[in-house]
């Protein structure tokens, strides 16, 4: 009769494998963690890769672009953070040169003001007499706010020129025209008031020109305002500042779709492609016509475009941004209610103009934007655009 299986006998040696065969492999719940990180990884490189490629240049990636600039960094740093759990032991040495070279590519698209980091980093103090400009998108002026509040608000920024957009109401879905100059010209007395469909700048200074820029070159006097607000998407103010001329593109690029159509119809896809038709017109026509300008420039207002999406291309090879003389690492604007994840607001330099100071405004309820606030002045060695 056989003996049954008793204790293990101390120092006895292990069982032998077979030749041949395999070792036990990684928990089945190791394996799914390890595939869902390769997939993430892979999924996100495709997504950054391809996002180089067509943003800016194929109108249905305006909708991709709407993802959160900050992301281009923050999701590969923490696919290579998981790369150091256990589970990814495997496919480590894999992983973590595509998710760094991702990450190289991303940065750039994630909006983020490295120079922040570096102790006095940014521009030196302004010289007597520079200029403040605040420039803002305000959410249909007045008419959603207490008056009041809205011109105390623009008071108190104190601003020698100020660049707004949306001067306009909005009534069944649409934009429509508002009256409140007499109201603006008496809450800021002495400054020179120059309108184009919804863009208003107010200037302190001399006003020598107000040439047409684009589209808004085929206005005539009889334009109705529907018209205007189309085609007048950039309003060009040449300033006199202490004896130099200084041209102030006040700026509002269409926003990229129909928050009110929904995404199952076909009038909501048109709509974007015909967006995007018109944000290259006046994309063209605003550079063309800053290029070509010999007077120093700032351009500034809401893009609707994020540091992620390709149509700033032009801009920001030929003109200086002026994010260098912010204090702050992430400079969104949009939503101000919220995180502000997005920075849909921009300032441009070229020629021989100096940016002081850059800072970002919170619009106390008025707005979904925050506002952006500058010192500037012409200065004889400000770096080229």
């Amino acid at each position: 009769m056989p003996r049954p299986p008793g204790p293990a006998v101390l120092g006895a040696r292990p069982p032998v494998r077979p030749a041949g065969a395999r070792p036990p492999g990684p928990r089945p719940r190791r394996r799914t963690g390890l595939r869902l990180l390769v997939a993430a990884s892979a999924a996100w490189g495709l997504f950054t890769v391809l996002g180089h490629l067509l943003s800016g240049r194929w109108w249905p990636w305006l909708l991709a672009d709407l993802a959160p600039p900050p992301l281009f960094a923050a999701v590969p740093l923490l696919l290579l953070a998981l790369c150091l759990l256990p589970l990814a032991r495997g496919a480590r040495g894999r992983l973590v040169p595509l998710l760094v070279a991702v990450l190289l590519a991303g940065v750039p698209r994630a909006g983020l003001h490295w120079g922040a980091l570096v102790p006095g980093g940014g521009p030196g103090p302004a010289p007597p007499g520079a200029l403040k400009v605040f420039s803002w998108n305000t959410l249909y002026w007045d008419t959603t706010d207490d008056p009041g509040a809205f011109h105390r608000f623009l008071a108190s920024r104190d601003a020698d020129v100020y660049l707004l957009q949306e001067y306009l109401a909005w009534r069944d879905g649409r934009p429509a025209p508002v009256d409140r100059l007499a109201r603006l010209r008496a809450e800021f007395p002495g400054y020179r008031v120059v309108v184009l469909g919804e863009l208003v700048t107010l200037s302190r200074r001399p006003v020598v020109a107000v040439p047409p820029v684009g589209p808004a070159r085929g206005l005539t006097p009889r334009s109705g305002w529907g018209e205007r607000f189309e085609r007048g998407k950039v309003l060009r103010t040449d300033i006199d500042v202490d004896g130099t001329v200084v041209s102030f593109y006040n700026v509002h690029v269409p926003v990229q779709l129909d928050v009110h159509r929904s995404v199952l119809s076909s009038g909501f896809y048109r709509v974007v492609r015909d967006r995007d038709a018109q944000r290259r017109e006046h994309y063209r026509a605003l550079l063309e016509d800053a290029r070509a300008n010999r007077n120093p420039v700032l351009i500034s207002g809401d893009f609707n475009t994020t540091p992620a999406m390709g149509d700033l291309r032009g801009l920001r090879s030929a003109f200086r941004d002026a994010l260098p003389a912010s204090s702050g690492l992430l400079p969104g604007t949009w939503d101000a209610g919220g995180p502000a994840l997005w920075r849909l607001d921009w300032t441009f330099t070229g020629g021989e103009l100096a940016v002081h100071r850059y800072a970002f405004v919170p619009p106390e309820g008025l707005s979904d934007h925050r506002g952006q606030e500058l010192l500037v002045s012409p200065a004889d060695g400000a770096p080229a655009g």
